[in-house]
């Protein structure tokens, strides 16, 4: 252990104390989930950040949308808030809603409505009004307070159990026991992880799906402007830069797209970049020999001023890649279909 996880570690024994007893307090029935007159699949982690929780939130709405049904993703919408801005689907920074909601507007559109705030039920009451009636709980393991009907948790196989201490001392929000929550779990950026599937069959009997990221396509971001698609082959060497909850995995991933890599940034993540940012990554960039700059597309909604720099920037447009997707859709199905039948077959919850 280090020095802070050491002097934190205390701390983490209370946070995991106060969690489990919360997890318990609903389990038991003492505390009490409210239901939205609709379908709720959520998507969360055990872990803070870096799992490609987006990417499977928008997966999942994406399919939803493709057969019909009237969705809305559900999020908090970390260090953002409604706007009008946010409405445009623009992707210069400055803006008050959270990137990744700004990132889910702009590819969705009007496909899908948006429910943002803490209160999640608060939020899906309102879009139940317009008649929404399937519901994307994002980030919503540990959103303990509304029901779902499908409870999918993802797993990141570079760092599965973020090294096994809880927050603060370490990246787990809860223990590994509580997958014994999950309806279905995916482990991410793998094809077969035999260690990490015995670990997760040791607390769940839940079916267990493999997912990777997918390149789309690499844009470039011109003054402000997101512009065409650019062959790899034409990027020359990169200085790669990020703020997101797994960086690592995204410097893996830019070099198995075979990307030139020349050297790298990563900051925190939501990081909303400075001038200072811009000048240090570009200082950066210039002494390892770079020609160009790329980020991931949520890092667009946080840029500050560096696309007007010296250096052309780009950005990787993702998505995600389900080995045996319809598979993996029937199971969300089936398992929405029977949680809520057997949920109809109790007293009915108060709202």
């Amino acid at each position: 252990m280090t020095l802070a996880e050491i002097v934190l570690w205390p701390f983490s024994l209370v946070y995991g104390a106060v969690t489990h007893l919360r997890a318990r307090a609903y389990r038991q029935g003492i505390l009490r989930p409210r239901r939205l007159d609709g379908t709720v699949v959520s998507v969360g982690n055990l872990t803070v950040g870096g799992t490609g929780k987006t990417p499977m939130v928008l997966w999942i709405a994406e399919r939803l949308a493709s057969e019909g049904k009237s969705v809305g993703i559900l999020t908090r919408g970390y260090r953002g808030r409604l706007s009008e801005s946010s409405k445009k689907n623009e992707p210069p920074s400055g803006g008050s809603t959270s990137d990744e909601v700004r990132m889910l507007r702009s590819r969705l559109g009007d496909r899908v409505a948006f429910g943002i705030g803490p209160d999640r039920y608060a939020s899906g009451g309102q879009l139940a009004k317009r008649g929404v009636n399937w519901f994307v709980l994002d980030d919503g393991f540990q959103h303990l307070q509304l029901a779902r009907d499908v409870n999918i948790v993802l797993v990141d196989a570079t760092n599965p159990f973020g090294g096994g201490r809880l927050l603060p001392a370490g990246r787990l929000r809860e223990t590994r026991s509580a997958l014994v929550r999950a309806d279905i779990v995916v482990i991410t950026r793998s094809s077969h992880a035999p260690a990490i599937e015995s670990a997760i069959q040791r607390e769940t009997d839940a079916p267990i799906f493999y997912a990777r990221p997918k390149l789309d396509a690499i844009h470039s971001f011109t003054d402000g402007q997101i512009g065409g698609n650019v062959a790899p082959s034409a990027l020359g060497k990169l200085f790669a830069f990020c703020a997101i909850g797994n960086s690592q995995a995204f410097l893996a991933d830019l070099r198995d797209w075979g990307l030139e890599i020349a050297g790298h940034k990563f900051f925190p993540d939501h990081h909303r970049f400075t001038d200072a940012d811009d000048e240090e990554i570009l200082r950066q960039a210039n002494e390892v020999g770079g020609t160009g700059l790329i980020c991931t597309e949520k890092d667009l909604y946080n840029l500050h001023a560096i696309y007007y720099g010296k250096m052309p920037i780009f950005y990787c447009a993702i998505s995600m890649r389900i080995d045996g997707e319809n598979e993996f859709w029937s199971t969300v199905q089936e398992t929405a279909k029977s949680n809520i039948e057997a949920a109809q077959l109790k007293s009915p919850m108060t709202q």
